[in-house]
């Protein structure tokens, strides 16, 4: 198949906070939308979505992958683990994948013995990250176990409040069977590569979508063979090809602060200004830039690569681009009217986003749209970054001239792009 593109990080209606709406053929007519070729089958430890699972997957030509109306997907799920170790509460969520039906049957046999999986499509368990790791090893041990949105501060890894500091404190013995971690929104590759421990591991990233227009907002390019045993080995030996991110400053947890107080800082204001709020005197949340300033074995540079990393293209949805480009709502009727005549016209979001040339954008849309499009792929747009909780604000074009962070594409990304490393569409 050659490059494909996989969202391997989403939900179904029973995971709290979702869309009533999520099922496998909005998923499927979605992924079709997008451009994305592999998802995941979300929340299998679900009762009443895993019978639907079972009742609507079936088994594809891929060996270990399942098809539904033409889109694939691999069995996984995202999963809570809140407990205390060294005396402090953590919590921390995991995606789990099995490439069969058998193996998610017994490792919800087991699970279940030990949490309500009923609760909610991201179940929570009292059991350590380790110990569910252990109890998927003993299912299969090919399983595929990534720690999810690795930096967020409060449910993840390396998260400022119930996080740890390294991966083997988390794991220990097990630590050489975590192949991958995912950057979450509000980090992107270039900041995980700070991180000596992860220069042996891959780094992914996927939309953690709740709803079907979320899907692909972050997605990772394999080229290696389109089975289960081909995402294994790329992820085991560090060769996907490239991801598509957030710009980072749109995740909510970017900068750290205190939204109760509209209060945010930049790791040199933390630095002058310390972690207390100055309006409320509570402690302020530490964003994923300042948490990867104390982890940080790598001083920060724009132009640092990590030699033989995979590249990575930052974008903003398309959705979002017709929005401002237009100035009418994601949901408006004008908007959803364009979204459907480029996808129509050249195939899929993805294509319209990194491949179609702009002047062909043009004439099927209008100057404005094609500009918003260009834009975004030279990194020419301003944000206000995110902070404890509060997504980011993108402007693509800075009419108003406030003072903000301006995104340019790094130097090595602009020559990889030039000479087609990261192109997915060869």
């Amino acid at each position: 198949m050659g490059k494909f593109i996989a969202d391997l990080h989403l939900h179904s209606s029973y995971s709290r906070a979702t869309s009533p709406s999520l099922n496998f053929d909005t998923l499927s007519e979605w992924a079709k939308l997008k451009g994305i070729h592999l998802l995941a089958s979300a929340d299998f430890t679900h009762p009443i979505w895993w019978k639907k699972t079972r009742e609507t997957l079936k088994e594809g030509k891929n060996s270990n992958l399942y098809e539904y109306k033409g889109v694939h997907f691999i069995l996984g799920t995202e999963i809570s683990s809140i407990y205390s170790q060294g005396g402090k509460l953590r919590r921390i969520h995991s995606l789990i994948y099995f490439p069969q039906f058998s193996d998610v049957e017994k490792f919800n046999l087991e699970l279940g013995k030990k949490a309500n999986l009923a609760s909610d499509g991201r179940p929570i368990t009292g059991l350590s990250a380790k110990q569910l790791l252990e109890i998927a090893l003993g299912v299969n041990e090919n399983t595929i176990f990534i720690p999810a949105h690795a930096w967020t501060p409060w449910f993840s890894l390396y998260g400022s409040n119930s996080g740890f500091d390294s991966i083997n404190e988390c794991f220990g013995d097990l630590v050489k069977y975590i192949y991958a971690i995912e950057t979450g929104l509000s980090s992107d590759p270039a900041m995980n590569w700070r991180i000596a421990e992860l220069d042996s591991r891959s780094i992914v990233s996927f939309s953690d979508a709740h709803s079907c227009p979320k899907l692909g907002r972050e997605a990772t390019i394999f080229d290696t063979d389109f089975t289960y045993e081909g995402i294994l080995k790329a992820l085991r030996n560090q060769k996907i090809a490239f991801t598509i991110e957030f710009f980072p400053e749109e995740g909510k947890y970017h900068f750290t602060g205190h939204r109760n107080c509209n209060v945010k800082q930049s790791p040199s204001d933390t630095a002058r200004d310390g972690i207390i709020c100055g309006q409320c005197n509570k402690k302020l949340t530490i964003g994923v830039m300042q948490r990867i300033e104390q982890l940080a074995e790598r001083n920060r540079s724009e132009n640092f690569v990590l030699k033989g990393s995979p590249g990575f293209k930052r974008m903003v949805p398309l959705l979002e681009i017709l929005a401002e480009s237009l100035g009418k709502p994601v949901a408006s009727p004008a908007v959803l009217e364009g979204y459907r005549n480029l996808i129509k016209n050249f195939g899929s979001e993805f294509s319209v986003l990194l491949k179609v040339p702009i002047d062909e954008i043009e004439e099927s849309a209008s100057s404005r749209i094609a500009e918003g499009v260009d834009k975004v792929r030279r990194g020419d747009i301003v944000i206000e970054p995110g902070y404890d909780g509060v997504y980011g604000v993108v402007k693509i074009w800075n009419e108003k001239s406030k003072p903000s962070i301006k995104k340019e594409v790094p130097s090595d990304q602009k020559e990889k792009q030039a000479s087609g490393q990261i192109s997915l569409f060869d």
